[in-house]
């Protein structure tokens, strides 16, 4: 005779923070082939290039580089890529009269953020254990309504990234 043992396995989500890089990629070449048509940015050297996380943007003057960012992130908004991603850092010179400008994508959610949603999410005094998993965190918790308030509660908190959840098991 066998003997079956039922595992029930509680309902659960994932906690993320990931950007969609051809979504990406598609928006910064919407914005090349933008600043190539447009008549203030013709005979102009501006260039948009991402190498992994790694987004450099070269400008003529700080006047053109702010343009060019805020391009970018219209562009990023019209794909639907949300535009915090992007960690803007402090320009420097660059070769000739321009101005180079280094930014990083941020992706994944850091031990500090995952911290201040764990405490925002603990002060509701729901049955949930939330884990951090990595640049992740899983809520699991019995009842699926005390999930979809953790959901709610957490999309509230501004962390300064975009944040999804996935994985939703019940």
């Amino acid at each position: 005779m066998l003997n079956h043992k039922i595992i029930k396995i509680m309902p659960s989500f994932d906690v993320i923070s990931k950007i969609s890089y051809p979504e990406f990629d598609n928006a910064l070449a919407n914005c090349l082939r933008e600043i190539g048509n447009r008549f203030d940015f013709k005979g102009l050297h501006i260039s948009i290039e991402r190498k992994d996380k790694i987004i450099t943007t070269l400008a003529p003057d700080e006047l053109k580089l702010k343009q060019v960012n805020e391009l970018l992130q219209v562009h990023l908004i019209r794909r639907k890529v949300d535009p915090r991603v992007i960690a803007i850092k402090n320009s420097e010179n660059a070769a000739g009269s321009s101005i180079r400008q280094v930014s990083e994508l941020e992706e994944g959610i850091s031990q500090e953020n995952a911290k201040k949603i764990i405490t925002e999410i603990k002060k509701l005094k729901l049955k949930i254990q939330i884990k951090i998993q990595g640049e992740e965190l899983r809520a699991e918790g019995k009842k699926r309504d005390d999930l979809q308030e953790t959901m709610s509660a957490i999309s509230a908190i501004d962390i300064g990234l975009p944040i999804e959840f996935v994985n939703f098991r019940d």
